[in-house]
């Protein structure tokens, strides 16, 4: 009966969520090197290569993406089980951006508690530029934010490829607004948005200014629930992601020919060491990325 050395799975599974062994090692606060001697032993175990190497890539091979799930379920349980016999707390200082935690917070703030009761969640919501910039200046351990497409490109042309960040998913924005909702006849487009900075307004105005569409700000919202209030009483549309949808708005564009919006890239910086913490970190994000 083979018998896993969890520390090789951890560095197994740590290199399969970053694609990197060198972040790999800095998460687990070792070298590369030292994590790329523990894939090759549990490798060496199992028999089977869980990778697939390039001088520039790192990709899970079959066998690695057979066995990830179960890799991790294997430590979530191993974590947890210390876990329920010590006492003391452990404190995550997250951030997430209004334009991905979308209306459903209660049950994923739940979920995370019944992963680890032990861990003090301290999570602050607001923009993507402001959340970096806490990231930052390490008033955060972790941060997971919207970026846009040029915002992307030029963070990847500044820094050789983001890599500080690690990308979640991808999904579209939409131009949203209230079911009943109508745009006005020979008058600008009338638009709700988050107060700047906003990547997400950025995009949407040069989509609007490419196609010609005059447009204007009729609503300033502080915050995701003050922009939702302003689209479900009818005033504007708005370009955001359809997981941030408040009941009663729909996508729109479609239905009155306005042009389409970008991708929007959903992104993960994380400082955290601890292993239970950056398992809990994982659990969100995964759960942010089912939508």
């Amino acid at each position: 009966m083979k018998v896993l050395d969890l520390d090789t799975v951890r560095a197994f599974v740590h290199v399969a969520d970053l694609r990197s062994f060198t972040r790999a090692a800095d998460l687990l606060g070792t070298t590369q090197s030292a994590v790329s001697l523990k894939v090759k032993r549990l490798e060496a175990h199992l028999g089977k290569p869980l990778f697939e190497r390039t001088p520039r890539t790192v990709r899970l091979s079959s066998a690695g993406g057979a066995f990830l799930e179960a890799a991790r379920e294997l430590l979530q349980v191993h974590d947890r089980a210390l876990g329920s016999l010590g006492t003391e707390r452990r404190r995550l200082k997250v951030g997430l951006s209004e334009h991905v935690a979308g209306p459903d917070l209660a049950p994923l703030v739940a979920s995370l508690h019944r992963h680890d009761p032990r861990l003090l969640i301290e999570m602050h919501l607001g923009s993507s530029a402001a959340l970096i910039a806490q990231y930052d200046e390490r008033r955060l351990d972790a941060a997971i934010v919207r970026h846009e497409p040029d915002e992307v490109a030029a963070r990847t042309a500044h820094t050789g490829g983001m890599p500080d960040g690690e990308a979640l998913f991808v999904e579209p924005l939409v131009w949203l607004a209230a079911a009943d909702w109508t745009p006005p006849v020979d008058a600008p487009l009338p638009l709700a948005v988050l107060s700047g900075p906003c990547g997400v307004r950025a995009a949407a105005v040069r989509v609007l200014e490419r196609a010609s569409i005059a447009w204007e700000e009729t609503f300033v919202g502080g915050g995701m629930a003050a922009l939702g209030a302003a689209l479900s009483a009818g005033l504007a549309v708005s370009a955001l992601a359809r997981r941030v949808a408040p009941p009663g708005v729909v996508d729109v564009g479609e239905k009155f020919g306005l042009p389409r919006l970008p991708q929007s890239h959903v992104v993960m910086y994380s400082r955290v060491r601890d292993p239970r913490s950056a398992d809990a970190l994982r659990t969100l994000a995964k759960s942010l990325a089912r939508g």
